[in-house]
């Protein structure tokens, strides 16, 4: 790859190449194995309701892109949101199911069930078979379970039976929750969705400004931050501690989806609050070592914490800067993504057995330790198809009906 930016050429064969690795996803109980290092399906472990709701979507905008197969990925994943990973006694999704079908997590997780009303939205939009029930059921568990409309937030976890919600807050579940209610505002053309994304939102700008353009990343009930969670254990997957990086690159460019979605009616400050999450996020995470590529996390003064290098954080990068030039035009955004698309290309793609390493050591290596696998595609796709449409309406809408970008 040049110097210059890739061309939609490039991007489309990129995203067509990763779909190709994630063709036997599909799992024998329903939904989506994780996938090993070549793209075999590991069955000794569980499935997960987020891997699978990734796949729903991603191979749902392969189907609206016409990419041969992806219609019956997608089914064969959404079978699993319909059938082994849903709770018929008690309703919503449990978080995982073993290779017996039964429940390794039972939990009733925030986090999962954004990508399940995500999963609902591209379905529904791509036509797919049951796409358009899963959507009304997601959306009306997600409202009632975890939207607090008093607060203008998301509850994170329920246990099994929702008798009660968990203490914790995260900004990871809020984060995606901003994703899927942008997404179902699109499938349903309820203005509602968009409206609460944009109340979800709030919680970023708030926090950006006042923690120097870090986000703390787990409360209590209250939504106090708590910043010491996890400072034993900081290469956690989904609950690390310090500053994540990549969320800051993503809050980043869900800001923009935010306000291009509501137009006028939009909150102000939204595109200088995005400036800042990402000027924050290359500071403090890019060659923070002197080697190329981003590091996890960040103390709260900005010192490297975890510094492996996770292919989803350059992911959101591309998509950030994407999104910043395509809602500026400043030169500077559209260097960032160039220079970010030649260190995917040399470093991250994986261009001998497939997909994108999803984790590499500090010196570039891959590496295993957080990520084992190569069990999701659901930020490089969208890093391939981002630049190429709008800001609003969402990846899904805007491939179905590309007159409404």
């Amino acid at each position: 790859m040049s110097d210059a930016p890739p061309d939609d050429a490039w991007l489309d064969a990129e995203l067509r190449r990763l779909l190709s690795f994630g063709r036997r996803v599909a799992h024998p109980l329903g939904g989506a194995a994780w996938l090993d290092e070549d793209g075999v399906p590991d069955l000794d472990r569980p499935v997960h309701t987020w891997i699978t709701s990734r796949t729903v979507h991603v191979f749902g905008l392969g189907a609206l892109l016409g990419v041969e197969g992806s219609a019956e990925v997608a089914a064969a994943a959404l079978r699993g949101l319909t059938g082994v990973l849903h709770d018929e006694e008690d309703g919503g999704w449990f978080a995982a199911v073993g290779p017996d079908g039964a429940p390794v997590d039972p939990a009733k997780a925030g986090y999962a069930h954004a990508f399940v009303v995500l999963a609902g939205a591209t379905a529904a939009t791509a036509g797919l078979d049951g796409g358009e029930a899963l959507l009304a059921e997601a959306t009306e568990v997600f409202e009632r379970r975890f939207w607090d409309d008093a607060a203008g937030r998301v509850l994170d976890e329920w246990d099994r039976a929702w008798t009660a919600p968990v203490p914790y807050r995260g900004l990871n579940s809020a984060m995606h929750s901003v994703e899927a209610m942008l997404a179902a505002g699109d499938a349903t053309g309820d203005r509602t969705w968009p409206e609460r994304a944009a109340r979800l939102a709030g919680l970023a700008t708030d926090l950006a400004a006042t923690h120097d353009g870090r986000l703390p990343e787990h409360f209590g009930p209250d939504w106090t931050p708590d910043l010491e969670l996890n400072r034993d254990r900081p290469d956690d997957p989904f609950k690390p501690f310090g500053a994540t990086v990549g969320h800051g690159l993503e809050w980043s460019r869900l800001l923009l989806h935010v306000e291009a979605s509501l137009g006028d009616a939009a909150p102000a400050g939204l595109l200088e609050t995005s400036r800042l999450l990402f000027d924050r996020a290359v500071a403090d995470g890019w060659s923070a070592d002197g080697a190329p590529g981003f590091v996890y996390t960040t103390d709260w003064d900005g010192t490297p914490v975890v510094r492996q290098r996770f292919h989803w954080v350059v992911a959101e990068a591309i998509g950030a800067a994407a999104a910043l030039h395509r809602r500026t035009g400043e030169q500077s955004y559209l260097d960032r993504y160039a220079e970010w698309w030649a260190y995917v290309d040399e470093h991250v793609r994986d261009t001998e057995r497939g997909s994108w390493h999803h984790e590499l050591d500090p010196h570039n290596r891959p590496a295993a330790t957080v990520w084992p696998g190569k069990p999701d595609l659901y930020h490089a796709v969208q890093a391939t198809l981002l630049p190429r449409l709008p800001l609003a309406p969402g990846l899904a809408a805007a491939t179905a009906f590309p007159a409404a970008g």
